[in-house]
């Protein structure tokens, strides 16, 4: 699984992108995010907040209750404003 960074969630976390596997258990976005959150102090710092990210899964955006497989593209980012 791809998991793209964006923003200040990339500053966080301390790189663009990275291939992870999680556990079986991570079947959706907010598991996913959860788990990353684990990863390092970086990714707690990042994922803190959840009402503050967005995620995408294969470039669509994607609700917290969106599956995600092995060989998905994930990419989290802040909130998007248009102007």
């Amino acid at each position: 699984m791809r998991v793209l960074y964006f923003a200040w969630l990339r500053q966080k976390i301390g790189v663009a992108e990275e291939e992870v596997a999680p556990p079986p258990e991570v079947r959706d976005v907010a598991g996913l995010r959860d788990w990353l959150a684990t990863r390092s102090p970086g990714h707690a710092a990042a994922f803190a907040d959840a009402k503050q990210i967005r995620a995408a899964v294969n470039q669509d955006f994607a609700a917290a209750d969106h599956p995600v497989a092995a060989g998905d593209e994930i990419a989290f980012f802040p909130p998007v404003t248009g102007g």
